[in-house]
Order: structure tokens, then C-alpha cells, then sequence
């Protein structure tokens, strides 16, 4: 017998994909109120009830676009080289994003991505839903800096500061872009103020500007 688990969970995963990418694209197309969960469904050839075992809500086919970068974060931190503090691990992820235009990092100006920006930030209740995304990647990062700050409280706050400058540093690229920057001239002054925001959060939060060796 072959691998149909393995099979099975592909086509699974294939699904997901279909059902947010013909979603996001009617949105763009038709606006998102305008657009209902049956109208998708019907686009995928699928019932609701089938749809509604996928993505439970209609902003979740829009956030699944982000799911690749979920509990991020946390892993960057939990992965990190020996002798890299938690803080100049996130930093150099965030660069490296930069770097190759990410466009999580808001340092990108295709046309479509775009786009999907202006769907998701112009969208309340996206918007919200996406606070909740977030939160999920603040409970992630918190549990990657427990050992340094002790857990608790501590790691959930700097957990949330953590989180915040990301966002900051992401919408502030994106509305530079959306008032006329082009992507490749904004590179060197996104990089200059994440590596001030970094700094800043270096300052607060010093624990996790250490690394494991200079803690012991």
C-alpha cells in the first residue's frame, strides 16, 4: 500500500490553499463585504458545510495567506545559534526579510501584494481577526524567552513589546510604500530604523539582549 496518510494530507493541505487564494482573489476583485462564504464555495465547486471544515470564519481565508509565519517568532528565537541573543536572533531575521522584500515586513511593492495589504489593513474585521493572530505568536514568542525572563508575566510583556515593533516596523514600510516609496530606495532607511527599534528594545529588555554564554 502507498502512503495515503501522506496523500491524503497533501491534498488536504492543497485545499487550504485553493480555497484562500480564490477567496483573497474575489475579494480583490468584488470587495470583501460583497463577496459571501457561499459565493467561494461555489467558486471551488465545494458545499459551505465543507468550506466551513477548512476555515471556520470568513476572515480566516484571508489570514491563512500569513499562515507560513505563524509562531515565527518563536522559532526564530527557540533556533537561534549558539552564542545569538533572543533579540539580535529576531533582528537578523528581520533584515534578512527586508533583505529579499518579505513582504511581512511590508518592504515590498508588487502590485499584489499590495493589494492584499490595503484588503487587510481597510478590513475591520480582518483587522481584528488578525490582533488574534498575533496574540497566538505573542503566546509562541513568550514561551521561547521564558528562561531568560523568568516566565510568567515578564515573558508575556516582552513578548508583546517584541511583537509590537514588528508590526510597527511593518505598517510604517508599507504606508511609505503606499505614498509613492519604491521598495529598493526604502531598504537602507527600513534597515536604519529597525536596527534603532532593536536598539531600543535592547535597552528595556536587557535579558534578552544576552546571549545563553554571558547569562551563566
Amino acid at each position: 500500500m502507498g502512503d495515503t496518510g501522506g496523500l491524503r494530507e497533501r491534498k488536504k493541505q492543497q485545499m487550504y490553499e485553493r480555497l484562500s487564494d480564490t477567496a483573497v482573489r474575489l475579494f480583490l476583485e468584488k470587495g470583501y463585504e460583497q463577496v459571501t462564504v457561499a459565493d467561494i464555495a461555489a467558486a471551488v465547486d465545494i458545499s459551505k458545510p465543507t468550506l466551513f471544515r477548512y476555515f471556520p470564519a470568513k476572515e480566516d481565508l484571508v489570514l491563512h495567506q500569513l499562515a507560513d509565519h505563524a509562531g515565527e517568532a518563536g522559532r526564530v528565537v527557540a533556533g537561534r545559534p549558539a552564542g545569538r541573543s533572543p533579540l539580535d536572533a529576531l533582528l537578523h531575521h528581520f533584515l534578512a526579510g527586508l533583505d529579499r522584500r518579505d513582504p511581512v515586513t511590508g518592504l515590498n511593492d508588487e502590485t499584489g501584494v499590495l493589494a492584499f495589504h490595503r484588503l487587510l489593513y481597510g478590513t475591520p474585521s480582518l483587522v481584528a481577526r488578525l490582533h488574534t493572530f498575533m496574540e497566538r505568536d505573542e503566546a509562541a514568542l513568550a514561551d521561547a524567552v521564558g528562561e531568560e525572563t523568568g516566565g510568567g508575566v515578564r515573558a508575556r510583556l516582552a513578548a508583546g513589546q517584541i511583537v509590537a515593533v514588528q508590526r510597527v516596523l511593518a505598517q510604517e514600510n508599507w504606508r511609505r510604500i503606499t505614498a509613492g516609496r519604491d521598495a529598493d530606495g526604502l531598504h537602507p532607511e527600513a534597515v536604519a530604523t529597525a536596527r534603532s527599534a532593536f536598539a531600543q528594545l535592547k535597552a528595556g529588555l536587557p535579558d534578552l539582549a544576552r546571549d545563553r554564554a554571558e547569562t551563566r
